[in-house]
């Protein structure tokens, strides 16, 4: 089904939003939403571009298999490219696996917090 093989840019805010603690800004200007938890950024969406793009913090060894694995996932662009990927939403990776993704760029940001802060917000994610 096609739906199960895209996150509309749409979908993708939405799901990052549904995080525990997550905020949405905009410090780089109105077109680039940044997601974020205890005021680290773990998610990027450029609201401007085709096909939609997001930026998602990423193990570095699971990086390099993911950009392996789909041709729609590259090195972070303005980003360090050893922890962050761009991954096109809409490339036919299956929504599921961007969910994956996206879980696991915000269970890095939250796992790097100090446990008081780690507990206050997610329950000791």
């Amino acid at each position: 089904m096609r739906g199960e093989l895209q996150m509309h840019l749409e979908d993708f805010r939405e799901y990052c939003l549904s995080l525990p603690a997550v905020t949405e800004s905009t410090p780089f200007g109105e077109d680039v939403l940044v997601f974020k938890v205890a005021d680290k950024i773990f998610a990027l969406a450029g609201l401007d571009e085709v096909p939609p793009m997001a930026n998602l913090k990423c193990d570095p060894d699971l990086a390099l298999e993911l950009r392996d694995r789909y041709e729609h996932v590259r090195p972070g662009y303005h980003m360090n490219k050893k922890h962050w990927n761009t991954v096109e939403l809409e490339g036919g990776i299956p929504t599921a696996e961007l969910r994956n993704m996206i879980d696991h760029s915000y269970q890095l940001v939250v796992k790097g917090l100090p446990k008081a802060v780690r507990e206050k917000l997610c329950g000791g994610l």
